[in-house]
């Protein structure tokens, strides 16, 4: 069942600002000018192609790296200044995260849970997240997916009042991957504040209240998943078969026509609900039959493909590249 995120209150308070963050790592700017703000129990994503400069972006909200320029606060503090008093408040899954070998489940949840004056009972977290036939197991026995559940816990339990998930679900399985939604959606429910990064459309576009593209290092767009979809040069398409073929100057006249493909005797239309309009119309004119009709809205992936069009592979980050 698609979710409908909260209208956005325009009253709501930022827990995160980030304003005009820059950081450059030997002369070669990773991120150039971002700026955003997180209001109060969101869930704002971070998407961008490899190399974009989203983790080193959420590493400084996190106060694991120090801006170049630019200003950060989390719930009005300096992440870097006030790392203690940050920590406090936030609590971090990192995209890259090891634990000492022998460690087992159970030890590591109530090692973290020992740093927190008021954590989370780890039990039924550790249940939600399929740890609980694997609180004997050594870290280094655990499966990629487990280490990641692993990860989401310990991100969890300190109760945090911000959480930063990067690639929150890599290496579940679909299951696994849906039922961590559910959980985050439960933890935003209980009023945490969730910055969200991920590489998976469907994800952002089920959890986020708003994204933020970040491309070469800057804000290409920020707005709700719709918003963005809304963007896309088709938002609409319409894929058919012809009984007879159509004049190319009928469809370079279509209103709204972003893009026209023939592929197999097959036509696929990107455009408007208007261009739909159009090419009804223009089928029944022509006396042509549309077999196979499909009409479709445009996806997230549609949308960021639109804002992220140019190689960034001269912009990468080192660290995101190689994830």
């Amino acid at each position: 069942m698609c979710r409908m995120p909260p209208r956005r209150d325009p009253e709501a308070m930022s827990v995160i600002e980030v304003t005009d963050l820059r950081k450059s790592y030997g002369g070669r700017t990773v991120v150039d000018g971002v700026s955003f703000t997180v209001d109060e129990g969101e869930i704002f994503g971070i998407l961008g192609p490899n190399g974009a400069g989203k983790t080193t972006t959420v590493e400084c909200v996190e106060g694991l790296r120090v801006p170049d320029a630019g200003r950060v606060r989390v719930t009005g503090l300096d992440p870097v200044a006030d790392h203690q008093a940050t920590r406090r408040v936030l609590g971090a899954q990192l995209q890259e995260s090891e634990l000492q070998a022998r460690l087992t489940v159970r030890e590591a949840l109530e090692l973290y849970a020992a740093f927190y004056p008021r954590p989370l009972d780890w039990r039924p977290l550790a249940e939600r997240l399929g740890l609980t036939d694997r609180l004997t197991t050594r870290f280094a026995k655990l499966s990629g997916g487990q280490k990641q559940r692993l990860f989401i816990a310990l991100a969890l339990i300190g109760n945090p009042r911000i959480v930063v998930l990067d690639e929150l679900t890599t290496g579940l399985d679909p299951r696994a991957r849906r039922d961590t939604w559910e959980l985050i959606e439960d933890i935003r429910a209980n009023g945490v504040t969730v910055l969200l990064v991920t590489h998976f459309m469907e994800e952002a576009q089920r959890l986020c209240d708003r994204i933020a593209v970040i491309d070469k290092g800057r804000v290409a767009a920020l707005d709700t998943p719709s918003g963005l979809i809304r963007r896309s040069a088709g938002a609409t398409v319409i894929s058919f078969t012809p009984s007879a073929p159509l004049d190319e100057g009928d469809l370079i006249a279509l209103p709204a026509l972003a893009s026209a493909e023939h592929k197999d005797g097959r036509l696929t239309l990107s455009g408007t609900d208007e261009t739909v309009n159009a090419v009804i119309t223009l089928l029944a004119r022509r006396h042509i039959t549309a077999h196979q009709l499909r009409v479709t809205d445009a996806t997230l992936d549609d949308a960021f493909l639109d804002l992220t069009k140019t190689d960034t592979a001269d912009t990468a980050d080192t660290k995101e590249a190689a994830a």
